[in-house]
């Protein structure tokens, strides 16, 4: 299962990219709109506090248990709708927010669909039509321990060497 720190660094690591080499000039992409971006990333993960929450009033979810509902592209299109408004309302530094969030909220359903995670053991990808879920799960094909902390460092050092060749962050130092 991805962890955390994969699915906020691959987000920003792919919007810091997008921005890097295709919209560098547009004016939507700051450093504040990739941690968005990044916040999104994470998102999907909000039904564990609100899970917990729901254990410790007594209720209990089964849609709300981690890799229900939060998910699936049905949470991401939450996000798109406002993205949508706003981007032809002509506020469009308001509408991408939304829209990396979005972007954000698919690619963790993706990991999570690819690499494993959730209770659902799989993604609702035509949730709400259908509960039936789909999965890759390719870490359970090997029997290597700590395979979610490898990848982590592994997309870390990746990144910021990238960021030292491209944006030479050692003259911070």
């Amino acid at each position: 299962m991805p962890l955390a720190v994969t699915h906020v660094l691959t987000t920003i690591i792919l919007v810091d990219l997008y921005r890097d080499y295709f919209a560098k000039r547009d004016g939507y992409f700051s450093l504040h709109t990739i941690l968005i971006a990044g916040i999104g990333g994470l998102l999907p993960d909000l039904d564990v506090p609100i899970s917990w929450m729901l254990n410790f009033f007594g209720y209990s979810s089964e849609i709300m248990q981690h890799g229900g509902i939060t998910h699936t592209p049905f949470f991401a299109g939450l996000f798109l709708i406002p993205a949508i408004f706003l981007w032809r309302k002509k506020r469009r530094k308001q509408a991408v927010y939304f829209y990396v969030i979005v972007f954000g909220i698919l690619l963790h359903i993706f990991l999570d669909y690819l690499i494993g995670g959730g209770m659902f053991e799989g993604i609702m990808w035509l949730f709400p039509f259908s509960l039936q879920t789909w999965k890759i799960h390719i870490i359970s094909y090997f029997n290597i321990r700590n395979i979610p902390e490898a990848i982590d460092a592994v997309i870390l050092v990746l990144w910021l060497w990238h960021e030292e060749v491209k944006h030479k962050i050692s003259d911070f130092i």
